[in-house]
């Protein structure tokens, strides 16, 4: 019998079968080949889905699985009955099996011969391209877009756009940059979202001046940047916190003419907000509700935050209340800020409110928003009613964890229930819950204060032992108790050991040895330490200025502690009744009391 009609055959019992799982006979099989299996494949009496269950019987059975050229000639028939999901699985068992793949140009190669259609090599080409991609085969991939070119067919633009992003998930920016160069040099149609996203990738890689370099290459050679392109960049500057880079992308969107976007805005404003330019923020969103753009949940959640950081409480109700009117919904980050800025402001009726509302929109309150709540009370000292809370939290399932214990014991300390703080951090981890460099820290303090400093030392070491690396607040307990004691030589060598570890110094220990000097008697270095801090970048506040306008006043300095009180005002650091004390206590020792007392006056009203 010829293969022809070993073919036929067989064909007739498919179309027999039906829908049913095909059979034939061991004769009818003796004689199958390669030759029959094409044959039958393209017969175009089959059905096409008759083709496909006959090619899924023949690979279920080893010993008469497709070859490479059945594999082809099943492709055809599926691209002319557009089939393209069948298609691509039929380049998925090439590739995935070992006994079929061979090198790229062969496999393309194969089907240009079989069959001499143009349009058929070209969709072969570019799925084949995908496939690789999506099995991460990125040489390959590049390999069919070789011979693609070389032979006059086109990748699909958008094929290659997800070429691009497959390359910058895994990493591979240099390859990435690599094929977007070789898009460019074929002539590829290129949209600009696939450009941009390989400048993303640089950008999400720190490599942002590179990233800004491949935008200018581009341009170069005609290509045009859109929104989306500046604000990549932009973003990749602002998180490198490259201020001029920031000012060199915002002036080519001005000579582009390119207009800001709501994700422009979001940026800049978060941006201004960070670097302390609240008024910029503020000016930012101004300008872009007159534009008519509409500002999202996100931006009135960004500006909202940064108010209640800098205490503008007001103008973030003010901005609450706005953002709902435009029937926005807050989510629980918008109401987070606001709870967190009313607490800080000591605020707590406010809070409880924003709590109530969130409540009734149907915003639960999270393990941050309870934590936020707790440490509001316990700064007022209302610790009994953050431990109520600490129950409710509870009983909604929330565990316990380090933050909310080294609140409530930051709380007994305010409160000067300091064996309380001590039993809830000493049975931390009875309850499972693991002390972290805070709560040794709170620890520590406390032991200091007790001056039970081999307790506070003991606890130290115990401490690195567990891997927990003190901070400045850390030293900060042992120096603030040496000072106190006049053991300044201690505190000093803490400071060197402290720099030694890579920490810095900041207010409170520059504080704290300004009032050991002054204690000792040494008002001249207590002066040196007080000038020495801006040039460190550290700002002085209250405590810091009453502590050395006290030594000078009692040392008599009377004029130079009269010059740093003026200086504080100039500074808006409001004055307290300790710094009005000292100051009037120096004149007795310059002059008349009744004409010092209306020098103080005079200043005060002034």
């Amino acid at each position: 019998m010829s293969k022809q009609a070993i073919a036929a055959n067989i064909a007739k019992l498919i179309l027999k079968s039906g829908l049913q799982p095909f059979k034939t006979t061991p004769s009818l099989l003796s004689n199958f080949d390669s030759r029959v299996m094409q044959l039958v494949l393209s017969d175009p009496n089959l059905p096409t889905r008759s083709c496909l269950r006959f090619f899924d019987f023949l690979r279920q059975n080893p010993s008469r699985k497709p070859d490479l050229p059945a594999h082809l000639i099943l492709f055809s028939r599926l691209y002319r009955a557009r089939k393209f999901a069948e298609m691509k699985n039929v380049l998925k068992f090439i590739v995935n099996d070992g006994n079929l793949w061979s090198n790229v140009e062969r496999i393309v190669s194969s089907i240009g011969g079989e069959f001499n259609e143009p349009s058929i090599v070209e969709k072969f080409c570019d799925m084949l391209f995908r496939v690789y991609m999506d099995n991460r085969m990125f040489d390959s991939s590049l390999e069919v877009f070789d011979y693609a070119r070389k032979k006059g067919f086109e990748i699909d633009e958008r094929s290659c756009f997800e070429f691009l992003l497959a390359l910058k998930r895994s990493g591979n920016m240099e390859l990435c940059v690599e094929f977007l160069r070789q898009m460019v040099d074929s002539g590829i149609e290129i949209r600009v979202c696939s450009w941009t996203a390989v400048v993303d990738g640089l950008c999400k890689k720190g490599e942002v001046v590179r990233a800004k370099a491949l935008m200018d290459e581009l341009v170069c050679k005609g290509f045009k940047p859109s929104v989306i392109t500046y604000n990549t960049l932009l973003n990749g500057y602002i998180e490198i916190k490259d201020v001029g880079g920031v000012n060199e992308i915002l002036s080519l969107m001005e000579k582009n003419v390119v207009d800001y976007n709501v994700t422009t805005y979001t940026m800049l404003i978060e941006w201004y907000s960070r670097s302390s330019k609240i008024e910029e923020a503020e000016k930012l969103f101004d300008e872009m509700l007159k534009k008519g753009i509409e500002p999202d949940v996100y931006i009135y959640t960004s500006i909202i935050n940064w108010n209640c950081k800098f205490g503008n409480m007001k103008r973030a109700f003010v901005l609450f209340d706005e953002m709902t009117e435009r029937r926005l919904v807050p989510n629980a980050y918008t109401y987070g800020a606001l709870i967190n800025g009313a607490c800080k402001a000591g605020e707590m009726k406010a809070a409880e409110m924003m709590v109530n509302d969130m409540q009734s929109k149907g915003v639960d309150v999270n393990r941050v928003i309870f934590n936020t709540l707790m440490d509001g009370y316990c700064k007022k000292g209302m610790i009994d009613e953050a431990l109520r809370l600490q129950n409710i939290m509870q009983q909604k399932g929330f565990e316990i964890d380090a933050f909310t214990c080294n609140i409530i014991a930051s709380g007994f300390c305010r409160s000067n229930r300091r064996e309380e703080a001590k039993r809830l951090l000493l049975t931390m981890e009875e309850r499972g819950v693991a002390p972290n460099v805070v709560s040794f820290s709170i620890l520590i303090d406390i032991y200091c204060k007790e001056q039970n400093f081999a307790e506070a030392r003991r606890l130290f070491k115990v401490m690195e032992k567990k891997g927990k690396a003190p901070s400045v607040v850390t030293y900060n307990a042992f120096i603030e108790r040496y000072c106190k004691k006049g053991k300044m030589e201690e505190a000093y060598k803490l400071i060197n050991e402290m720099q030694e570890r890579g920490l810095m110094p900041d207010t409170y220990t520059y504080t704290s040895l300004i009032d050991g000097e002054r204690a000792s008697g040494n008002v001249d270095r207590a002066l040196e330490l007080f000038n020495e801090m801006p040039q460190l970048g550290l700002n002085r506040n209250v405590v810091t200025y009453t502590v050395i306008i006290s030594g000078l006043s009692k040392d008599g300095r009377a004029d130079e502690a009269f010059k740093l009180y003026d200086e504080m005002n100039k500074e808006g650091i409001v004055p307290d009744d300790g710094i009005y004390s000292s100051l009037i206590a120096s004149l007795h020792k310059v002059g008349p009391l009744v004409s010092g007392l209306e020098n103080v006056v005079d200043r005060i009203e002034t």
